[in-house]
């Protein structure tokens, strides 16, 4: 099988079906990192189409790529935090252009939702701090530890450390849920 690597380099030097067979590869895990970065099925396809666009149109050098894998999420974690920030700056200005007594309170289709809480598992990660979300994401997503360190931009120990916290409040979390 070529590597990711390899067909990048065939993407830069204009042989289209490189860039066919590197979205049929990551299609479904960066789209589900994407999914899960965002929450949003429609905002998560325009992202993880974004992030693919920037692959045909920076055509980075192969020897500035070490990993093609860690490039498009890096590419894809960026574009989800901008879209998060974005997110944000709108509630924002929404809330101070009108807060009103109805708008404060709850909709009944969101206690609902609260009451179909999903799995213990997804309520903890629910529960990590962003960083530590993120780490879970990226290593769901199939990302190792050294593709982990490059898409986050932190050494390799920092990772190591994260993934030891991570994991132990996730025990901890989903610990009542467990025991039998």
């Amino acid at each position: 099988m070529v590597s990711d690597e390899a067909l990048y380099r065939s993407l830069v030097d204009g042989e289209a079906h490189a860039f066919d067979e590197l979205y049929r590869r990551y299609e479904r895990c960066l789209f589900g990192f994407v999914l899960r970065q965002l929450g949003d099925r429609s905002e998560a396809e325009d992202v993880f189409h974004e992030a693919f666009m920037a692959v045909l149109h920076e055509r980075r050098s192969s020897r500035d790529l070490v990993s093609f894998k860690a490039w498009i999420f890096e590419v894809a974690r960026h574009l989800c935090l901008n879209r998060v920030r974005s997110r944000k700056r709108a509630v924002r200005a929404l809330e101070t252009e009108a807060l009103t007594p109805a708008a404060a309170q709850p909709h009944p289709e969101s206690i609902l939702a609260s009451r179909e809480a999903p799995a213990a598992l997804q309520r903890a990660v629910e529960k990590l701090p962003e960083t530590l979300a993120q780490l879970y994401d990226l290593r769901t997503s199939g990302l190792s530890y050294d593709e982990i360190a490059e898409v986050l931009d932190v050494p390799l120990g920092t990772v190591k450390s994260r993934m030891h916290e991570m994991v132990g409040r996730l025990r901890e979390e989903i610990a009542p849920w467990t025991a039998t």
